[in-house]
């Protein structure tokens, strides 16, 4: 016979869309998935590196502007997290993404390597933090600032490092708001529109109203 009891406080308080998935446990799709995304992402990476010396030009009045854009290269980490919503998703997703750039050919070397797992790691935390239990708009865009921070951080040392100390918290701001704007509440709607289509039926990230 089912179930008729009502639904506790905490279950009506947790819309379906921001659930966890019932195992931690990694599946076969969950790694399809997320190298889907990786590889969608380090075209967009590699297409980025290969513009970048056209992409400065816009930038020239104020270099640490640049920072505005920054949330693009961070995207791969709050998506994936959202997506897939297992331990390892965001930063795997993002190293993924990174791969592909460096073995395209990126502007960047390989250092994007170590930038991937810097900006994963800075993604990854976030959902950590809440132990994979918590999948909101205000926590993907926590984990996009995250990102953009660290990898704020690891960009003013390797590439900004002839930057006065000013122009570098400048990018350091710019590319917060970029991550909490792009890479989060953008990561948020993209997910959202993907669920929508149901391509995401087999995830509790699918289970929208």
């Amino acid at each position: 016979m089912p179930n008729t009891t009502a639904p506790s406080p905490t279950a009506k308080s947790t819309p379906p869309h921001t659930l966890a998935p019932l195992t931690k446990k990694w599946r076969v799709v969950d790694y399809v998935v997320t190298a889907v995304l990786g590889i969608a992402v380090g075209l967009i990476f590699w297409v980025l590196a290969l513009s970048w010396k056209v992409l400065e030009l816009g930038f020239q009045a104020f270099p640490p502007s640049i920072g505005l854009i920054a949330g693009l290269w961070v995207l791969a980490g709050p998506l994936a997290g959202i997506i897939i919503r297992k331990p390892g998703a965001a930063l795997l997703c993002e190293m993924i993404a990174a791969i592909v750039e460096a073995v395209l050919g990126s502007h960047f070397g390989a250092t994007v390597l170590l930038s991937g797992l810097v900006q994963g790691l800075g993604a990854e935390l976030i959902f950590a933090a809440f132990g994979y239990r918590r999948f909101s708009l205000w926590v993907t865009s926590l984990s996009g600032l995250l990102a953009a921070a660290f990898m704020s951080v690891s960009e003013n040392i390797m590439y900004n490092a002839a930057w006065q100390f000013s122009f570098q918290a400048a990018y350091t701001v710019c590319a917060i708001i970029s991550g909490i704007v792009i890479s989060g509440i953008g990561a948020w709607y993209a997910y959202r529109a993907i669920a929508r289509t149901g391509a995401l039926s087999s995830f509790a990230s699918g289970r929208l109203r």
